[in-house]
């Protein structure tokens, strides 16, 4: 496992942009974003494979949520543009091992998990 520290989160006016970044301890495999509103289940965002080729999104974040990676840094970051109320929600940064570098759209698949930062989309 590794450390993953967050940042980036904050309040914005629907439409408009954040950026979130998740710096991990060590070297990881893939990594991923999901985020929990209250009252709902945590949910998948979406994640990058480990040489940054291989991506994912929920269909709810598509066209307007970009994923990237730094692996010189250990970083991944998400871009967020068009943001809606519905948006808002703990965002939580994770993890696989670094032998796993393939993403998965399940949280049971990742080992480290960042403490979350939260994303509040006011309309």
């Amino acid at each position: 496992q590794v450390q993953l520290v967050e940042s980036g989160g904050g309040l914005v006016q629907a439409g408009g942009s954040l950026r979130l970044a998740c710096t991990a301890s060590g070297g990881t495999g893939a990594m991923g974003w999901f985020r929990q509103a209250p009252g709902k289940e945590r949910e998948f965002v979406t994640a990058i494979g480990w040489r940054g080729d291989n991506i994912r999104y929920a269909d709810s974040v598509k066209g307007r949520f970009t994923i990237s990676r730094d692996n010189a840094m250990n970083t991944v970051y998400l871009q967020m543009n068009g943001l809606k109320p519905d948006d808002t929600a703990v965002y939580y940064c994770a993890a696989r091992g670094s032998w796993l570098p393939s993403p998965s759209a399940n949280a049971n698949a990742y080992d480290s998990w960042g403490q979350g930062t939260q994303v509040t989309v006011s309309s």
